[in-house]
């Protein structure tokens, strides 16, 4: 296949180029690099990079088509972008996506990468269950919270993409995301970052919200889960989550992971940053049923290898 990869230089998207290489496919990656890293796992793959800033409608004019499956992964991400640029998560998030659905031609088929945070609200406010359903309300509570912006931009995209498919026939499949995790994430999510402090002697240990709970998915089976859907014509036109459904108190991932980093310091105990879910796990029966996904990588192994790659390689 030819397949296109719109922020593919970032997190989920490396691993998904590095996958769709392994499988023989021809890729190219487009970023803009505000995010995504020039490095050298990127310039190991194979694949063909270029740079170019997908707000703007002239990023799209410039590419060819003919594409297998086209990705759209390219997204303003992370907690600390959210609350510091909640207008530019918002600009960034939108008009790429409006300028590629404006671009995409009626025989395409893409993949819209969404996000578990579109539940955030419905959970905190006690009105929808965990392990959560993809048919379940969605509630924003305060359009005005900059925490919101992140959920508020993957949802007006969902519905951009699944209204814009059924008026020029291309196919979609949009994945809502649950916590993947791995190497070469960055350092603002809780696997890398509780990773990061066990490995520099950390001691006390801050923990923060370890009465909280989540459920981890290792960016290998993400992909999988990814590629399976991609390769199933009955979900087009679906939302269907993407993640692992055992979940884990955050007390207990950190244990796990000082445990394989091989220390044991003094934990100190604060409260959750405010705003934070208390709760998060996917519902994965729609995903079994088109796909037969079930996922590979324990918790310890991909928190094991998760630590080791940003023990020996992450660099700011």
């Amino acid at each position: 296949m030819r397949v296109l990869l719109l922020g593919g230089a970032g997190f989920i998207g490396l691993h998904l180029a590095r996958r769709l290489r392994a499988d023989g496919h021809d890729v190219t990656v487009v970023d803009d690099f505000s995010r995504g890293r020039r490095d050298r796992a990127l310039a190991e793959l194979a694949v063909e990079v270029r740079s170019a800033d997908l707000t703007d409608p002239a990023a799209y004019a410039a590419i060819e088509r003919g594409w297998d499956q086209i990705h759209m992964l390219a997204a303003v991400v992370g907690v600390r972008n959210v609350e510091s640029e909640p207008a530019r998560v918002i600009r960034v998030n939108t008009l790429a996506l409006m300028h590629l659905l404006d671009w995409i031609g009626p025989d395409d088929r893409l993949f819209f990468a969404s996000t578990s945070e579109a539940y955030a609200g419905g959970v905190s406010a006690g009105l929808v269950p965990v392990p959560t359903p993809e048919s379940v309300p969605l509630v924003i509570e305060d359009v005005g919270s900059p925490r919101y912006t992140y959920a508020i931009s993957k949802l007006l995209g969902e519905a951009a993409v699944l209204h814009a498919a059924r008026a020029t026939g291309f196919e979609a499949v949009i994945g809502r995301f649950h916590n993947v995790y791995g190497p070469r994430m960055g350092a603002d999510h809780v696997i890398p970052e509780l990773s990061l402090r066990a490995a520099r002697g950390e001691d006390p240990f801050t923990l923060y919200g370890a009465d909280q709970s989540r459920a981890f998915c290792y960016v290998d089976d993400a992909v999988e889960a990814v590629l399976r859907l991609m390769a199933t014509p009955a979900a087009a036109g679906r939302i269907v989550h993407i993640g692992n459904d055992a979940e884990t108190g955050i007390g207990d991932l950190a244990k796990l992971v000082l445990r394989v980093a091989g220390v044991t310091p003094a934990i100190r105990h604060v409260p959750a940053p405010a705003g934070s879910v208390a709760r998060r796990c996917p519902d994965l029966t729609l995903l079994r049923e088109l796909t037969g996904f079930e996922p590979r990588v324990a918790l310890e192994e991909g928190v094991r290898r998760t630590y080791e790659w940003y023990r020996e390689s992450w660099t700011p």
